[in-house]
């Protein structure tokens, strides 16, 4: 599995009228098992660049393919439903306060064919993978920054997605969290899921078992370190 930027290219219109460039002929293979690391200046780009590898954006030229297949030319009915089999973890965590927190694990898989009775089993399991299952009952609006994070990656991976694109996911984590985090996506590097992240987090680096590919972003560029 890949999914591949082929001289992809996303323009703004500015206030002014004039044409802004927010990445420019940016080609990058994305492949299963390996772990994928983008960073860059605030700004630079990554969240957008994200977004459209998750098809929530098309690009203005160029496309993305997953296994070959135009995804970034598909329409809003097919791109929505290849979406399923993503992951994707927010910089902002996009909770429901007045819902628990199992609640809002559970949500996403509410759509599809699953009794109530998997759903849970699913988000229970998802929230012992982050050591916060003693939240579960409890409504989100109070929760610390770190621990609603760990509640969106929960809620991201309840699918068991062949995607997992993550923006930021330790940005509000101690040195313990940010270890466990980047430890389980370390685990998700597996031939049939591909895993990337964007982070300015040096921990990421300085882990040594996530990163098999760094790509940096930068006026618009994207090229990968060495």
């Amino acid at each position: 599995m890949s999914l591949v930027c082929q001289n992809v290219s996303l323009f703004r219109r500015r206030p002014d009228g004039s044409e802004g460039v927010i990445l420019k002929q940016v080609d990058a293979t994305l492949n299963a098992g390996e772990g994928t690391m983008v960073s860059g200046k605030t700004g630079a780009g990554k969240t957008t660049f994200l977004h459209l590898l998750a098809g929530l954006l098309r690009p203005s030229e160029g496309q993305i393919t997953a296994n070959g297949q135009p995804i970034s030319h598909w329409n809003t009915f097919h791109r929505d439903r290849w979406r399923r089999q993503i992951g994707i973890i927010f910089q902002q965590p996009h909770l429901i306060s007045e819902f628990t927190v199992l609640e809002n694990v559970m949500l996403p898989m509410v759509p599809r064919e699953n009794s109530i009775s998997q759903l849970r089993k699913l988000a229970w399991e998802a929230l012992d993978t982050f050591e916060i299952s003693h939240l579960a009952n409890q409504k989100v609006g109070p929760l610390s920054g770190g621990e609603k994070q760990r509640v969106s990656i929960a809620r991201a991976i309840i699918s068991r997605p062949a995607i997992l694109i993550a923006d930021e996911p330790t940005a509000h984590q101690d040195d313990q969290g940010a270890a466990m985090i980047i430890d389980k996506f370390a685990g998700w590097k597996l031939p049939d899921t591909i895993v990337i992240v964007a982070a300015h987090d040096p921990r990421w680096a300085e882990h040594g078992k996530f990163v098999d590919k760094h790509l940096l972003l930068k006026n618009g560029r994207l090229r990968e370190l060495q």
